[in-house]
């Protein structure tokens, strides 16, 4: 290797600084570079340039991805059209309740009412003597036996008690031995006392009207099962006979005979 000497410098001398040169790499270009270069550089063009393949379902082979893509969305498109026709447009809407439309539907549910009570009647049998709806029980005087009782949507009485209840029936029978028959009512619902037959008794005795174990005609027996009766009369055993409403909550008219302890008796009010 060839020595080089600083110029100025002493050859020999210890200021004598050795420079060895690197050697210079050389390039050389082999007939196998250049082979991969000629396959290399058109691989890249054909995939940048040319549209990827791939098989496509249902055809005979390979087909261009761009295809493939087309027919995946295609196959996705939805006619909105074809759905659409015929379809009517919707609006918004109400109605309007008019208070006619209200007492036809109120009528209309009486009747109904009605009829149900009927046929129910028509249907029952028992140990007294029944009113149905189309036929009034011998002896019984009460002028509203065919009227709808409140378990089917019946209202009160000219007396103010509900239809065909005990209570009603009494009162009625209160007022028919006090002479008086149509309104104005000598005794009803304000006076007499409230609607629930179990507290007949507490009324008679805070209005200071007399109670007794011992019957007499015309007398209200009184049950602390919350049933009232009418005293019909009393026979010579001292049983005593009763007419009735609703003992059997059947809202109709009987007759029975019981023993005279079995009742209290509140005698007709003043």
């Amino acid at each position: 290797m060839p020595v080089s000497v600083a110029p100025g410098a002493a050859a020999g001398t210890s200021a004598t600084r050795a420079v060895v040169a690197a050697p210079r790499a050389t390039r050389r270009n082999g007939p196998l570079r250049a082979f991969a270069t000629v396959l290399v550089v058109p691989a890249i063009v054909g995939t940048v340039a040319l549209p990827a393949y791939a098989l496509m379902p249902g055809g005979d082979g390979l087909e261009a991805s761009g295809v493939f893509s087309l027919s995946v969305a295609e196959a996705q498109d939805v006619d909105v059209s074809v759905l659409a026709s015929g379809v009517p447009v919707s609006r918004d809407s109400y109605a309007i309740t008019t208070a006619a439309d209200l007492e036809r539907a109120r009528l209309d549910a009486e009747a109904a009412e009605q009829a149900a009570w009927a046929a129910e009647l028509a249907s029952r049998s028992g140990s007294g003597s029944y009113a149905i709806y189309t036929v009034k029980a011998e002896g019984d005087d009460y002028p509203w036996w065919d009227q709808v009782p409140d378990d089917y949507g019946g209202g009160l009485s000219p007396l103010r008690y509900y239809y065909r209840e005990c209570v009603d029936f009494v009162a009625w029978r209160l007022n028919r031995d006090a002479g008086v028959t149509s309104a104005p009512w000598k005794w009803d619902w304000g006076n007499l006392a409230s609607g629930s037959a179990y507290a007949w008794a507490d009324a008679w005795a805070s209005k200071g009207w007399p109670t007794s174990s011992t019957p007499v005609v015309g007398a209200v027996a009184w049950f602390p099962y919350n049933h009232v009766a009418y005293v019909q009369s009393i026979n010579a055993d001292g049983s005593v006979n009763l007419e009735e409403y609703n003992r059997n909550s059947d809202h109709s008219y009987h007759r029975r005979t019981i023993a005279a302890s079995d009742a209290l008796y509140l005698y007709p009010p003043g």
